[in-house]
Protein backbone atom coordinates (compact mmCIF):
# COMPACT_ATOMS: atom_id res chain seq x y z
CA UNK A 1 0.00 0.00 0.00
CA UNK A 2 1.49 3.00 -1.32
CA UNK A 3 0.20 6.32 0.66
CA UNK A 4 0.54 9.58 -1.35
CA UNK A 5 -0.85 13.05 0.57
CA UNK A 6 -2.33 16.27 -2.25
CA UNK A 7 -3.45 18.74 -0.49
CA UNK A 8 -6.70 17.43 1.43
CA UNK A 9 -6.91 14.01 -0.35
CA UNK A 10 -5.14 11.18 0.96
CA UNK A 11 -4.22 8.52 -2.63
CA UNK A 12 -4.09 4.88 -1.46
CA UNK A 13 -1.98 2.71 -4.20
CA UNK A 14 -3.02 -0.74 -4.02
CA UNK A 15 0.38 -2.34 -4.44
CA UNK A 16 0.72 -6.41 -3.68
CA UNK A 17 -2.14 -7.10 -0.57
CA UNK A 18 -4.74 -8.72 -1.08
CA UNK A 19 -8.46 -6.49 -0.74
CA UNK A 20 -9.58 -7.97 2.08
CA UNK A 21 -5.75 -6.90 4.09
CA UNK A 22 -6.01 -3.60 1.98
CA UNK A 23 -9.27 -3.03 3.65
CA UNK A 24 -7.99 -3.86 7.54
CA UNK A 25 -5.12 -1.94 6.80
CA UNK A 26 -7.36 1.09 5.69
CA UNK A 27 -9.36 0.48 8.93
CA UNK A 28 -6.38 0.36 10.93
CA UNK A 29 -4.91 3.38 9.69
CA UNK A 30 -7.99 5.13 9.29
CA UNK A 31 -7.30 7.88 11.67
CA UNK A 32 -4.80 9.15 9.78
CA UNK A 33 -6.95 9.78 6.67
CA UNK A 34 -9.97 10.97 8.90
CA UNK A 35 -9.91 14.68 7.85
CA UNK A 36 -9.11 14.07 4.28
CA UNK A 37 -10.76 13.11 0.97
CA UNK A 38 -9.50 9.89 0.22
CA UNK A 39 -8.50 8.15 -3.16
CA UNK A 40 -8.22 4.53 -3.59
CA UNK A 41 -6.34 3.32 -6.51
CA UNK A 42 -7.46 -0.93 -7.54
CA UNK A 43 -5.48 -0.41 -11.04
CA UNK A 44 -2.99 -2.91 -10.42
CA UNK A 45 -5.38 -5.68 -9.93
CA UNK A 46 -6.27 -7.97 -12.73
CA UNK A 47 -9.45 -8.41 -12.37
CA UNK A 48 -12.13 -7.09 -9.56
CA UNK A 49 -15.77 -8.05 -8.95
CA UNK A 50 -18.76 -6.26 -7.40
CA UNK A 51 -18.08 -8.14 -4.01
CA UNK A 52 -14.65 -6.70 -4.65
CA UNK A 53 -15.85 -3.06 -4.04
CA UNK A 54 -18.41 -4.10 -1.61
CA UNK A 55 -15.46 -5.00 1.19
CA UNK A 56 -15.01 -0.94 0.80
CA UNK A 57 -18.20 -0.15 1.48
CA UNK A 58 -18.07 0.38 5.46
CA UNK A 59 -15.42 2.56 5.61
CA UNK A 60 -16.84 4.45 2.83
CA UNK A 61 -19.92 5.17 4.21
CA UNK A 62 -18.04 5.83 7.45
CA UNK A 63 -16.16 8.36 5.60
CA UNK A 64 -18.84 9.78 3.71
CA UNK A 65 -21.08 9.75 6.68
CA UNK A 66 -18.47 12.80 8.14
CA UNK A 67 -18.97 14.94 5.19
CA UNK A 68 -15.47 13.55 2.96
CA UNK A 69 -15.38 12.33 -0.12
CA UNK A 70 -14.11 8.68 -0.45
CA UNK A 71 -13.07 7.54 -4.10
CA UNK A 72 -12.09 4.25 -5.56
CA UNK A 73 -10.38 4.44 -8.97
CA UNK A 74 -10.13 0.89 -11.16
CA UNK A 75 -11.18 0.10 -15.03
CA UNK A 76 -11.65 -3.14 -14.24
CA UNK A 77 -15.30 -3.61 -13.67
CA UNK A 78 -18.72 -2.74 -14.92
CA UNK A 79 -19.56 0.70 -13.20
CA UNK A 80 -23.09 -0.23 -13.60
CA UNK A 81 -22.87 -3.04 -11.78
CA UNK A 82 -21.54 -1.32 -8.35
CA UNK A 83 -23.87 -0.36 -5.36
CA UNK A 84 -24.96 3.26 -5.46
CA UNK A 85 -23.52 3.68 -2.22
CA UNK A 86 -20.08 3.86 -3.32
CA UNK A 87 -18.30 6.09 -5.57
CA UNK A 88 -16.17 4.35 -8.78
CA UNK A 89 -14.74 5.95 -11.67
CA UNK A 90 -12.37 4.51 -14.38
CA UNK A 91 -9.23 7.32 -14.19
CA UNK A 92 -8.12 8.95 -11.27
CA UNK A 93 -8.42 12.34 -12.81
CA UNK A 94 -12.36 11.86 -12.48
CA UNK A 95 -12.03 10.93 -8.69
CA UNK A 96 -10.30 14.51 -8.17
CA UNK A 97 -12.96 15.85 -10.12
CA UNK A 98 -15.76 14.19 -8.15
CA UNK A 99 -14.13 15.16 -5.09
CA UNK A 100 -14.13 18.89 -6.36
CA UNK A 101 -17.94 18.32 -6.59
CA UNK A 102 -18.45 16.91 -3.96
CA UNK A 103 -16.89 19.68 -1.86
CA UNK A 104 -18.61 22.44 -4.07
CA UNK A 105 -21.80 20.42 -2.22
CA UNK A 106 -20.76 20.51 0.64
CA UNK A 107 -19.80 24.56 0.74
CA UNK A 108 -23.45 25.22 -0.55
CA UNK A 109 -25.00 23.19 1.91
CA UNK A 110 -26.34 20.30 -0.14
Amino acid sequence: MIIDQDGNISIITQEKATLPELVKKLQALYPKFKNSNIIVILSTLKTLGVQDIVEFLEISNTHRGSKHSFVIVTDKIDLDETPDEIVVVPTTQEAYDIIEMEEMERDLGF
